[in-house]
């Protein structure tokens, strides 16, 4: 009997040990992006010799990790695209400018109370700024001007009127939430899909109506936190994997291990920074970049991976 008794202590020590293991890991994710697909959905009409320079596929690499109380998701220096070079190339380059898929930033997450913070630098200073989960548009850069806009990932932006079809007329998109029957398991999680309808007014060959792209999104509860790659779309759960039109970032491994608390704290010394504050430096930023009154790459910023 106290064989018996002892036998099931050691079998439910080990499973607690198992289970206290699973509470921090680290999980890779990629962003896989087709240049020519993100374009022609975000209404750039590109020539056909510009469609052959640009590599068919691109790809950026990014690690969340977590532990039971923090997370930090943050870029891997490892890019690649299908032409063979490092570095993801020009388009790479101006994503993460734009700071797209996820960019140079760092996310770092609280659990308890629910607060995200992104991390990054500008101008040889490293911000810090409070930011937060949810489904939401982006910081509009517009500059002002009579310019065309083009899709950007949900909020407005302002292009030179010879790129796009699409005239996206002022005003802030509106956001549609469908819950979806349909599941399938990323790295061995269940996980729902919902899909995220951004809906814009825009005119189309002089007539006036609205466009709506759409976003699948990827959750699983069974992780135990939230999360998303992309901060501006997230539902509920963690976000294993976000996709849309030209691009997708999705959980491809995951590895329970312990994780350092420094790792998923964000640094005390990085400068403060609100959104507003951020909007207007980067106004100006782009502005002295496009020589005040040239027909600039105005635009918004985008986390993709933008998270």
């Amino acid at each position: 009997m106290n064989k018996i008794l002892i036998a099931f202590v050691g079998l439910f020590s080990i499973a607690l040990t198992s289970q206290a293991q699973k509470k921090s890991g680290a999980i890779q994710f990629e962003t896989a992006i087709d240049p020519v697909a993100m374009a022609a959905e975000r209404g750039i009409t590109l020539s056909e010799e510009m469609k052959a320079r640009m590599p068919k596929n691109q790809k950026a690499n990014f690690e969340l990790l977590f532990t039971a109380t923090n997370a930090s998701y943050m870029p891997v220096e490892d890019t690649d695209d299908s032409n063979g070079g490092g570095g993801g190339g020009g388009m790479m380059r101006m994503m993460r400018f734009a700071g797209g898929a996820g960019g140079q930033r760092e996310y770092f997450y609280s659990f308890a109370d629910q607060k995200l913070v992104e991390v990054f630098d500008l101008s040889d200073t490293t911000y810090v700024m409070q930011s937060k989960l949810t489904v939401a548009s982006q910081p509009n850069l517009n500059m002002g001007g009579n310019r065309q806009g083009q899709a950007q990932g949900g909020a407005n932006a302002t292009a030179p009127a010879t790129t796009s079809s699409i005239e996206y007329l002022p005003g802030e998109p509106r956001f549609e939430i469908v819950k979806s029957d349909e599941t399938k398991k990323i790295i061995g999680f269940n996980c729902k899909k919902a899909i995220v309808k951004t809906i814009r007014k825009a005119k189309v060959l002089g007539e006036v109506g609205e466009i709506a792209d759409e976003t699948a999104v990827w959750y699983t509860t069974e992780l135990g936190f939230n999360f998303s790659p992309n901060p501006n779309m997230w539902t509920e759960g963690t976000v294993l994997s976000i996709e849309t039109k030209g691009s997708a970032t999705t959980a491809k491994s995951i590895e329970y291990r312990g994780v350092s608390a420094k790792d998923v704290t964000a640094p005390k010394k990085a400068t403060p920074i609100t959104q507003e504050e951020y909007v207007v430096k980067m106004q100006n930023m782009m502005k002295r970049f496009s020589g005040g009154n040239r027909g600039g790459q105005g635009g918004q910023v985008r986390s993709v991976i933008i998270n």
